[in-house]
């Protein structure tokens, strides 16, 4: 069984949606003993369906403050996951002189979804179930 990595850094497009549902999630799951991060390639505000979506399975993201990968002090990090193409391209980029282990989880963006509020509620939560499952696959089964 492999360790857990001390630290877990999520990037996406725009830190509003699929990043930090993956940092709630894992920070849910595995509490402080990893620490556990979010950034964009680019500025964006927290999307109120995700807000929603993860309070329906009693993780509270609302006060999560949206960040860029270029804002970073530190980028040191133990792994990186990538849920964007975009996020994967910087991520490369950035660790190039560094030891960061980099992984691209193809995420889809439930933003795009069209039809009505359900329909689109549907979208997010079929999001937040993958990384759930991917989470758990990858991190928690190094416990």
């Amino acid at each position: 069984m492999t360790a857990l990595p001390s630290s877990i850094l999520f990037v996406c497009s725009e830190n509003a949606l699929r990043s930090p549902m993956a940092e709630a999630l894992t920070k849910h799951r595995l509490g402080t003993s990893v620490f556990v991060d979010s950034v964009g390639v680019r500025d964006g505000e927290l999307d109120p369906m995700a807000i929603a979506v993860m309070d329906e399975i009693g993780v509270d993201m609302s006060r999560h403050q949206s960040k860029r990968l270029d804002d970073l002090m530190d980028t040191s990090f133990e792994v990186i996951v990538t849920l964007s193409p975009e996020a994967q391209h910087k991520a490369i980029e950035l660790t190039r002189v560094t030891a960061s282990e980099v992984e691209y989880w193809p995420t889809p963006d439930p933003s795009v979804a069209e039809g009505h509020r359900d329909a689109r509620l549907l979208a997010y939560r079929d999001l937040r179930d993958y990384l759930i499952k991917r989470i758990e696959a990858r991190f928690i089964g190094t416990e």
